[in-house]
């Protein structure tokens, strides 16, 4: 029985420390749920998407917390798992300026959008001459790519309010997803600089509690528009 108690302590300190997992799969859930409404849309893939990112935060969690999934040779450092998120990064933004690639109809925001899907890889590319991916997150990288999906969805927006339809945005899925993206990518990339750059800031306003709200009202807006969505609201 001792045994048991604690198992589940462990089970119970593992939630509470790492909420967030619970939350990204419940929304993996409701995406699946719903995924027919969706199924053949730009955002076909969106579950694929949330179950990567669901995937990408337990792996950092074991690399993190046990030696068996060490990713670096340096003992020293036998727990960084940095290298999973800057894979993680680059997937992401790509993903995603694809899906504003789709979805918006002028030519000139197509070919927008593909510029600045080359700057941000170039970003990325140029970033691994002054950083070491192994040991440090691409946050200049980020702070590139973060800027370039919120251009991207200021062309959908843009575009969205000229066209007129007979359904509300509150069910309309793309709104909500990019309503989410908008309020992380705002300030995210920003934390992650202070984060690096000034330690002893992101420590003394624990800044981390502000990623996690951050990320929260990002999938709280992902959830949102899954369960409130309408099929020929799609846009």
């Amino acid at each position: 029985m001792s045994g048991y108690h604690a198992t589940m302590e462990e089970f119970y300190n593992f939630i509470s420390s790492h909420y967030i997992l619970p939350f990204y799969f419940l929304v993996w859930i409701a995406a699946m749920a719903r995924y027919r409404t969706y199924f053949d849309t730009p955002l076909k893939f969106f579950p694929i998407y949330l179950m990567y990112t669901f995937l990408t935060e337990l792996l950092g969690y074991f690399i993190k917390f046990y030696d068996e999934f060490q990713v670096v040779s340096d003992n020293q450092y036998d727990w960084y798992n940095v290298i999973v998120y800057n894979i993680y990064s680059v997937i992401t933004f790509s993903f995603f300026y694809y899906i504003y690639w789709q979805v918006v109809k002028q030519k000139k925001h197509k070919d927008w959008i593909k510029i600045g899907a080359v700057v941000s890889l170039s970003s990325y590319i140029i970033s691994l001459f002054f950083q070491d991916p192994f040991y440090s997150n691409l946050y200049y990288a980020d702070l590139v790519a973060s800027m370039i999906l919120l251009w991207n969805i200021y062309l959908y927006f843009k575009e969205i309010k000229t066209e007129s339809s007979p359904y509300p945005l509150k069910h309309n899925l793309m709104f909500w997803t990019s309503l989410g993206l908008v309020i992380f990518h705002l300030i995210f990339p920003f934390l992650h600089i202070i984060g690096y750059e000034a330690p002893e800031i992101w420590i003394e306003y624990r800044l981390r509690r502000v990623l996690k709200i951050l990320i929260l009202l990002m999938y709280g807006g992902f959830l949102i528009g899954v369960l409130a969505h309408r099929r020929k609201a799609f846009r």
